[in-house]
């Protein structure tokens, strides 16, 4: 004999439409944790592909200058990219593992994913070889101090005012300016990506220049 439940809706009914939603849930929830867990090798190209191949460049680079580097080392409780234990550089794509470490005496040194590699040595706090490491890196050159300065224009009184410091600005004024700048224009913190870059530009021109 069948027992009429709520309505008249025979009480089997209510049970198979529990145990219906409640193996919903369940396949749901393994199927989130397993897509979390063991994401597909499609999604792992996308998300690490550029990231895998900008860090070649940049070890590369510094196979061709001659720096040692350790790879996902901790600095300041930060696991960056690659350091320079000699020059205690550490050269991280995190701008917040960036700002922490610039409070520190080590020397932070922030890139891009889109960075080439070759570029590196004009970011980095110490003269580098010229070892023509890159075709294109002598045009990339060429083409930055056109777009960021405009021709004509004084590259240095241009890099200051880009920082926004005098032009009798000491290392210390340029770096200290830098790190505001980078805060206000960086990508990741809802800046402008090429104000970002004209930044970053005008940094390495302006502590060669700083009193």
């Amino acid at each position: 004999m069948t027992h009429a439940g709520l309505f008249g809706i025979p009480e089997w009914l209510f049970v198979g439409l529990g145990v219906g939603i409640g193996v919903s849930v369940l396949a749901a929830g393994v199927f989130a944790v397993a897509d979390r867990r063991y994401p597909s090798r499609a999604a792992s190209r996308r998300g690490h592909g550029g990231d895998i191949r900008r860090r070649a460049e940049l070890r590369d680079y510094l196979d061709a200058i001659g720096e040692s580097y350790a790879e996902e080392h901790p600095v300041e409780g930060q696991s960056v990219a690659f350091y320079l234990p000699e020059r205690d550089v550490a050269i991280t794509f995190d701008a917040r593992a960036f700002y922490r470490i610039e409070r520190a005496d080590s020397h932070a040194v922030l890139v891009e994913h889109e960075m080439p590699g070759a570029q590196l040595g004009q970011r980095l706090p110490f003269e580098t070889p010229d070892v023509g490491f890159g075709a294109d890196t002598d045009d990339d050159a060429s083409d930055v101090g056109a777009t960021s300065y405009g021709t004509g224009r004084d590259p240095a009184a241009a890099a200051f005012a880009e920082l926004g410091v005098s032009a009798e600005a000491t290392v210390d004024e340029v770096k200290s300016a830098y790190r505001r700048r980078v805060k206000e224009t960086h990508p990741d913190q809802g800046g402008d990506e090429d104000e970002f870059k004209r930044v970053r530009e005008a940094y390495t021109t302006a502590k060669k220049h700083a009193g």
